[in-house]
């Protein structure tokens, strides 16, 4: 017979028994079922952990692979930046050098810098070939319009001959005898070519040439081209006279730009062979832009 402790509880409903015996049996197998359970959830835990640590330790390694990698590249990336950063300062270096001495040489010729004009540009324009030269001495006014013996009356402020004041003229006065030929200095277009009744030039012609350039002669004794004819540099456009108000057979001789007069005595001595001196003498023209266009124009071959 199994010995065990029985409890007895009386209340109003009765009386009770337990049975101590049965009921330690029941807490022992609950308390083992409870540890087979806790133990299998925890084994099972461990195997989700292990599989996810052994996981998050491939992603790690892929991650510090990448990143070897990434060192590795970034290294490479690193030496061609600084390679590139370094012929890029000596390409930089070598270009100002060019623009330096493409400055002096601008200086030289007279010329100021278009603004925004690429290096090349400016290369081009310093640049014009002989041909090219030509041409813009042909489209310019240059050299005398008639055989050269001298200025008898200066541009700028003078007392004038006739009417005895101090007046601005506007061109030169250059010497020269009755009926000497007259020449156009640059090709352009006939605009006047006639007795100019509102000045005091008498017979008078206005050539217009390209890039806003234009030329007078005047007190002209007779006229051989009309007005609308185009005539090339060297035409015969005249012949010298005493027209006008005039004090003695001469050419009065004008250049002007945009109508602004300019001094054309550097123009009557501006030839190939001192081609770079208008630079230096006329600064009221544009001259990196008038080259600019001459550079650009593409002259055939015959």
């Amino acid at each position: 017979m199994d010995k065990h402790f029985t409890v007895t509880i009386h209340d109003e409903n009765g009386v009770k028994q337990f049975n101590i015996h049965k009921i330690l049996k029941k807490v022992f197998i609950y308390i083992v079922a409870l540890i087979i359970t806790i133990g299998l959830i925890s084994f099972g835990a461990i195997l989700y952990l292990n599989h996810s640590v052994n996981a998050m330790q491939k992603k790690k390694e892929t991650i510090a692979k990448a990143y070897k990698e990434l060192q590795l590249e970034d290294s490479e990336l690193q030496f061609h930046i600084q390679k590139t950063s370094q012929l890029l300062k000596e390409k930089q270096s070598e270009l100002e050098e060019v623009s330096d001495s493409l400055s002096d040489i601008e200086e030289l010729l007279g010329l100021k810098p278009i603004a925004k004009a690429t290096l090349q540009e400016r290369v081009n324009i310093t640049k014009l070939s002989s041909e090219q030269r030509a041409t813009l001495l042909e489209l310019v006014p240059n050299g005398s319009p008639i055989e050269y013996h001298g200025i008898t009356s200066k541009f700028g402020y003078r007392i004038h001959p006739t009417l005895h004041k101090r007046e601005f003229h506007k061109g030169s006065d250059m010497k020269a005898k009755l009926n000497t030929p007259v020449y156009a200095t640059a090709d352009g277009v006939v605009e006047w070519a006639a007795y100019h009744k509102r000045s005091a030039y008498g017979k008078l012609i206005i050539l217009v040439h390209s890039y806003g350039f234009k030329t007078f002669f005047g007190h002209l004794h007779k006229i051989v081209v009309k007005s609308g004819e185009f005539v090339k540099k060297g035409t015969l456009i005249a012949y010298t006279g005493n027209s006008g108000m005039s004090s003695g057979p001469h050419l009065h001789y004008e250049i002007r730009f945009l109508q602004r007069p300019l001094n054309p005595f550097w123009f009557i001595k501006w030839t190939q062979k001192n081609y770079n001196q208008i630079f230096e003498k006329e600064k009221k023209v544009p001259w990196q832009s008038v080259i600019k266009a001459i550079s650009q124009i593409q002259l055939v071959k015959k």
